[in-house]
């Protein structure tokens, strides 16, 4: 089952790009990433798919429901932070989340300390004597406090430390294993490595691809230096599916996309003293696939 399904999302601002034509699905119990640099389209999506504005044409569905017609009973089952918080300053933090739980009629109480004792935040303090970081924490709290079937996470980790996000990954990853589908928007593609696994790659209001992680890594290059006991010549690698061929000294290194086996019978030809094969991360993987699309 999808939990969520947009087709052919458009929304234009005037004479201004916006999104268009965004196609994909989210299926139920993933981790799904969408990935794009700043200003790819990424948060318009997520705004639109969340009837916070309208879309110009096309449609989405949230556990099978049009998001514009029945967004008020969707919303009860969304956990949904953005990419930036702005809250009631003189409240404390514990009155701002006591007053969210009160929209879901059920007592979020104790999960609400929970929360806050994972994520390390003070529920007494006021939310104007809070760092960046610390109201982003409330903006988490906030989003999963009543334990929501469907997450959305716009740009989540940003103003959270190295270990803050490290503790927010692992209550992700718990909540998944719950049952929660997350939707994890980002520009920060190691996040997304180590979460989802499938990924939608938008570039200027389009999506470029939507692609296993996995599969990606699959249908992308290898990158291969070769360090031999003497000079090779600069040809001695031309095959089909090699580029970026370099030889510096005693070492040759390339990118080759194809079948393994063939690099490999012509290293058994020669004298090797070093081999290094590494895949690409998923920063190159999106480089590439931007290049590509350029």
């Amino acid at each position: 089952m999808n939990v969520i399904e947009i087709k052919n999302l458009t929304k234009t601002y005037g004479k201004s790009r916006g999104i268009s034509d965004i196609s994909f699905s989210v299926e139920e119990g993933e981790i799904f990433g969408f990935i794009g640099p700043n200003g790819a389209g990424k948060s318009t999506t997520i705004r639109t798919l969340l009837s916070l504005i309208y879309p110009t044409s096309g449609s989405a569905t949230i556990f099978g429901k049009d998001t514009v017609q029945f967004a008020p009973e969707i919303k009860k089952e969304i956990g949904y932070l953005p990419s930036e918080v702005f809250y009631y300053d003189n409240m404390k933090v514990k009155d701002l989340l006591n007053y969210s739980a009160s929209f879901y009629k059920k007592d979020c109480s104790k999960r609400i300390k929970e929360l806050a004792e994972i994520m390390d935040l003070d529920l007494n303090k006021k939310i104007d004597d809070l760092s960046l970081g610390n109201k982003k924490k409330v903006g988490i709290v906030q989003g999963l406090l009543h334990e929501p079937k469907l997450i959305i996470l716009d740009e989540p980790t940003s103003g959270l430390d190295p270990l803050m996000q490290q503790k927010f990954f692992e209550l992700l990853e718990e909540e998944n294993r719950k049952g929660a589908t997350i939707l994890f928007s980002s520009h920060i593609l190691t996040e997304v490595q180590r979460l989802c696994n499938r990924v939608a790659i938008i570039k200027e209001g389009k999506i470029v691809t939507v692609e296993k992680i996995s599969t990606l890594k699959e249908n992308t290059y290898k990158k291969f230096k070769v360090e031999t006991k003497e000079t090779l010549a600069p040809y001695y690698f031309n095959l089909p599916g090699v580029n970026k061929l370099e030889v510096k000294g005693n070492l040759t290194s390339f990118l080759f996309k194809g079948n393994i086996n063939e690099v490999m019978r012509k290293i058994a030809e020669i004298e090797i003293t070093n081999l290094w094969i590494e895949e690409p991360d998923l920063e190159e993987i999106f480089m590439h696939y931007y290049e590509k699309e350029a």
